[in-house]
């Protein structure tokens, strides 16, 4: 709060001076219209984002042309991480208060892309969402099995499994092209010791994520797993029936999947 109060009277400051330097020099007024279109991009794009994080804006395709710059300064300079930071510590500290039951089904469910595994480098090329969803060419980047781990979620999960829970990883990519690829990618980034890699098959295919993740956490919880977290980028990992004990949704501006 005081950062964001240094940095407005900073911003009144800087307009203040640039109004006077106009006036005293003849300048138009076209300074100042350009600093206050670009003020009104900012907060529109700000409250763009926070519709998205609490699920208000739905079935959104592309993120708005003027916020491109808005979402790759917060995806790539700082914000981005301290968020996910944030959560995570609420997470590890609701995980600590849970009694593990020593029966090997205390579990939770963790979604990938985005979740364990980011594809902000492949949205770099697709102007950060601002572009539409391209099933081929995410196909082709995620064979290549290159997405980085997110390290605060690369930390939790290290700390879930040691701590006893079985971790199921729960993924809306198709099992048929993309298991091997996803499975190595995981491996590679440090993600060893999960109970479970469970992805779409031929018989879930047409099925909207919520539907397809509900059905996998009830089979799950008639298996006897008690789902005591269940984490996810997007709010269909989330939304649906068994959800989980709580759910936890992490960050993610640049695309929508129902």
């Amino acid at each position: 709060m005081i950062r964001a109060m240094v940095k407005r009277i900073r911003e009144v400051f800087i307009y203040l001076f640039l109004a006077l330097f106009c006036k005293a020099n003849g300048v138009t007024s076209s300074w100042r219209g350009s600093l206050r279109h670009d003020h009104e991009d900012e907060s529109y794009c700000l409250s763009w984002r926070l519709a998205v994080e609490v699920n208000n804006m739905r079935a959104w395709r592309t993120v708005p042309t003027q916020c491109r710059e808005y979402i790759e300064t917060y995806m790539i300079r700082g914000q981005y991480y301290h968020d996910l930071d944030f959560i995570i510590n609420q997470i590890s500290s609701y995980a600590d208060e849970i009694a593990i039951s020593g029966d090997g089904m205390d579990a939770w469910i963790l979604d990938v892309d985005d979740t364990c595994i980011s594809n902000i480098i492949y949205y770099q090329g697709k102007r950060y969402g601002c572009d539409p969803y391209d099933p081929q060419g995410f196909k082709a980047w995620a064979i290549k099995g290159g997405c980085p781990a997110i390290p605060a979620m690369l930390g939790l999960f290290k700390r879930l499994v040691q701590s006893g829970f079985k971790v199921i990883l729960l993924t809306g990519r198709d099992e048929e092209t993309l298991c091997q690829a996803t499975t190595n990618n995981l491996h590679n980034q440090g993600f060893v010791g999960y109970q479970r890699l469970i992805m779409r098959t031929s018989a879930n295919k047409g099925q909207k994520a919520v539907t397809f993740k509900s059905e996998i956490r009830q089979q799950l919880v008639e298996e006897g797993y008690r789902i005591w977290g269940n984490i996810g980028d997007q709010w269909s990992d989330l939304e649906g029936d068994f959800p989980g004990n709580r759910t936890f949704k992490l960050p993610n501006p640049m695309y929508f999947v129902p």
